[in-house]
């Protein structure tokens, strides 16, 4: 509503100093034709390109990374096709998701072509590109094992995303914390706790103010609607929401870990 506002109202403007208020009454129609052609076809068009590309890469890269260790295993494909499900996929996408799995299991795929068509589509924007990088992390090691070849690959993607080592291991970090579940600080509280700092990007020496400034920024770059409207699929809302959640529980580990167990 607000873009069609101020397409009409420049249109006006325009019209108006081009042919006084005959002009003004022509722009303000004009302004409200291109206005309903932009906001109605062109970007939604836009944002359904960036989402079709979105899901096509990432299963032909997770097809690629369950390659990389020279064969795809039952538990991969099984963790894959899970994967489908979990997402919510249509039949239509489930089918368009396999034959993509399928290409980048091919030998001669263009791992780089991939990526770079998948950050041309998203514009570069990191925290999509980070939410790639978490579904391809989290569909390897759903199986319970990441081999060496894997993690390799995933450095790879990570770079090639124009993401470095430190955003991956900040990921692996999450995922961990993740798989711990709760318990406060019981045996393996040190580790966990550690995990907490890495997921918000912070140091154990950060200040309280600094902890929550990196909490806030996190939480606002990596809110699934602001996801969403720079083109997430729908079907990824979840994996979003799940690093948000990841985030959230970083932060009350490491307020209660400094005794700060009030709320924010």
């Amino acid at each position: 509503m607000l873009r069609m506002f101020l397409f009409v109202m420049i249109g006006g403007a325009i019209g108006l100093m081009a042919g006084g208020f005959a002009g003004l009454l022509l722009g303000a129609a004009a302004g409200y034709g291109i206005g309903h052609v932009m906001t109605r076809v062109l970007l939604p068009r836009g944002i359904g390109v960036i989402r079709a590309q979105f899901l096509d890469s990432t299963f032909a890269v997770m097809g690629a990374l369950c390659k990389a260790d020279g064969v795809v295993s039952r538990d991969e494909i099984r963790v894959a096709e899970q994967f489908f499900g979990r997402l919510g996929l249509s039949r239509e996408q489930r089918q368009s998701a396999q034959e993509a799995f399928n290409r980048g299991k091919e030998v001669g795929f263009d791992l780089a072509a991939e990526v770079e068509r998948l950050r041309a589509a998203v514009r570069g924007n990191p925290a999509l590109l980070q939410l790639f990088l978490q579904v391809q992390l989290s569909a390897i090691a759903a199986d319970g094992v990441l081999h060496e070849a894997e993690h390799r690959m995933l450095l790879r993607v990570a770079r090639l995303l124009g993401l470095s080592e430190i955003d991956l291991q900040r990921l692996e970090a999450t995922l961990r914390s993740a798989a711990g579940g709760g318990g406060g600080q019981a045996a393996g509280g040190a580790d966990r706790l550690d995990d907490a700092y890495a997921t918000l990007g912070v140091e154990p020496s950060a200040s309280d103010a600094e902890i929550k400034k990196a909490y806030r920024r996190m939480m606002s770059k990596h809110h699934p609607d602001k996801l969403a409207a720079r083109g997430m699929p729908e079907s990824m809302r979840s994996v979003a929401e799940e690093r948000t959640h990841e985030i959230r529980k970083a932060y009350d580990l490491i307020r209660a870990g400094r005794g700060n167990r009030k709320a924010a």
